[in-house]
């Protein structure tokens, strides 16, 4: 079976496929992680930064209030590398590199090739629905609504992105990289989230000031009591329900979301060695 790499960078999430033995054996799937808080899982915790979740209320619904580690695909989560457990047979799992307040520029980020690393299959999120945020409401919107220059850029960039994709694809000879249109995923309950069983998508559960989309959220936050009601948890981070919905899209979505295919067709072909 297949070694699985997640690798994410800002908003961008990236799954590597890359065939692995150990010991003459075919290993199990291990995942690597890069990228932003969407995705950190406890790296900031060893850092020296307020950019971190691991204070009331985060993760004030997940088992023992731990605010990181949800899987949907069932496996074990990866370590952050910096967790003195990332050790032994924990490796194999593989390992999450992502940090809160990464960037996609030069000077905050990183670029490598990983097709070249052994990548086999990359996953790529586009950017979600930024002007949406209730921070960006609380800063940029106009009577409630999403900033219409930081959604122009959304819309542009994904399109973009699929572009991109179709090209690295191309020049390699096969469909390596896929493209996650988070923006499509995220607008669609965020422009009706009644039908989602939200109540509202422009308050967050947790802040403050207008839309609660001020500051950081904290133990003095103003905190729903019922959290999935709300799309957004805190001024830029989805809730829970959110992002399992957006979930559900990378791993069953149609074309319209996933492209070349989602998720779980990657790992129907990789259970059968395609």
């Amino acid at each position: 079976m297949a070694n699985f790499l997640i690798f994410t960078s800002y908003i961008v999430v990236t799954l590597s496929l890359a065939n692995g033995f150990i010991n003459g054996v075919d290993a199990a799937r291990a995942f690597f992680v890069f990228g932003d808080s969407l995705v950190d899982n406890g790296n900031n915790n060893y850092l020296a930064t307020t950019a971190r979740a691991d204070s009331p209320p985060y993760g004030i619904d997940f088992p023992n209030q731990e605010p990181t580690g949800r899987q949907e695909i069932g496996s074990e989560p990866p370590l952050p590398y910096l967790s003195p457990k990332l050790k032994g047979d924990k490796l194999l799992v593989g390992a999450n590199f992502a940090s809160a307040g990464v960037g996609i520029l030069n000077d905050t980020g990183f670029q490598f090739k990983l097709h070249d690393l052994g990548a086999r299959k990359v996953l790529v999120t586009g950017t979600g629905s930024m002007g949406c945020a209730p921070a960006e409401l609380a800063l940029r919107g106009i009577n409630g609504e999403c900033d219409v220059e930081l959604e122009r850029a959304a819309s542009l960039y994904n399109p973009l992105l699929v572009k991109m994709i179709k090209r690295l694809n191309k020049d390699i000879g096969d469909d390596v990289f896929i493209a996650a249109n988070a923006h499509k995923m995220q607008i669609d309950f965020i422009t009706n989230p009644e039908l989602f069983g939200f109540a509202t998508s422009k308050e967050a559960c947790c802040g403050q000031g207008p839309y609660n989309g001020v500051g950081l959220c904290t133990p003095l936050s103003n905190l729903c009591e019922n959290r999935d009601l709300y799309v957004f948890w805190d001024q830029f981070h989805p809730s829970e329900k959110a992002n399992r919905i957006i979930v559900q899209q990378i791993l069953t979505g149609s074309n319209d979301y996933m492209h070349p295919m989602n998720l779980s067709t990657v790992l129907a072909m990789d259970s059968i060695g395609v």
